[in-house]
């Protein structure tokens, strides 16, 4: 993708009605192993952070048009907490290892006009007072299950003292990027949100292919850490230049980016 085409894009806006984000602990040599150059695992206390965002997205629509004409759908994100370095400068956000969406419009567009390759799924979502609920099967084998309440507490063994800093942490760390084979290159999207707000939310049930494969992650090397839920949030997508250097997007890149089921 070409800065100029980039620069063209418009930012979009939109209402985040439900957002769940499930993460682990993952031991930083695995996590090492996972991510292409120039990308690094952004360690907490001494811990890689992986998961699953799990989003429903409303409203979507170009910045300027009215909410009326905005997209409804379920979206998920597997990623991981990253750094990289450009230029001498240090910067933080995450590594996209996949995506997948309920919306043939998204799935269309996502690596051709939009950045970021989404391949479909179903999905099945519910949510009754603090409950919810969220399940999804891709076309590319992934699957994922989980199920929870929104809750005051926090889990002991985290690597976040608190769910504050937790939700600091990934409000700081909103800028993803992933491969896309077609273009050569890592394309970027940030997620604006102007009140970030998170709660946490007690998992009761939890199956994820990605995390759960022994080949990918062994045993010891990954433990489930927390979860927070997001929702009625207003928020934008900013697109961001692609890191482009052919030379770095193809170190490693067949061994990492070739199955993700």
């Amino acid at each position: 993708m070409s800065r100029l085409l980039t620069s063209m894009m418009p930012v979009l806006r939109g209402v985040i009605e439900r957002r769940v984000l499930v993460n682990y602990r993952v031991d930083p040599s695995v996590a090492a192993g996972l991510l292409p150059a120039p990308f690094r695992p952004q360690l907490v206390a001494g811990r890689a952070v992986a998961g699953v965002c799990l989003i429903r997205l409303a409203k979507l629509r170009p910045k300027g048009l009215p909410p009326w004409l905005g997209l409804r759908f379920e979206n998920a994100a597997l990623r991981i907490a990253a750094e990289w370095d450009i230029d001498g400068v240090t910067h933080s956000g995450v590594y996209v290892f996949g995506r997948c969406t309920a919306s043939p419009l998204a799935a269309l567009a996502g690596g051709r006009i939009l950045p970021g390759v989404q391949r479909r799924a179903a999905f099945v979502a519910s949510e009754s007072g603090r409950s919810i609920r969220v399940s999804y099967r891709g076309d590319d084998g992934t699957a994922l299950r989980v199920e929870g309440e929104t809750t005051s507490d926090w889990p002991e063994d985290s690597v976040f003292a608190s769910p504050a800093e937790a939700s600091a942490f990934f409000a700081a760390g909103s800028l993803g990027y992933s491969w896309n084979e077609r273009r050569g290159e890592f394309e970027g999207m940030e997620l604006c949100v102007p009140e970030w707000r998170a709660t946490p939310l007690a998992v009761h049930e939890l199956a994820a292919s990605y995390f759960d494969d022994e080949r990918r992650f062994p045993p010891g090397s990954i433990a489930f850490d927390h979860a927070l839920a997001m929702r009625d949030i207003e928020h934008e997508w900013r697109i961001s230049r692609p890191i482009a250097d052919a030379a770095i997007a193809g170190t490693r890149h067949g061994a990492v980016h070739s199955h993700v089921n």
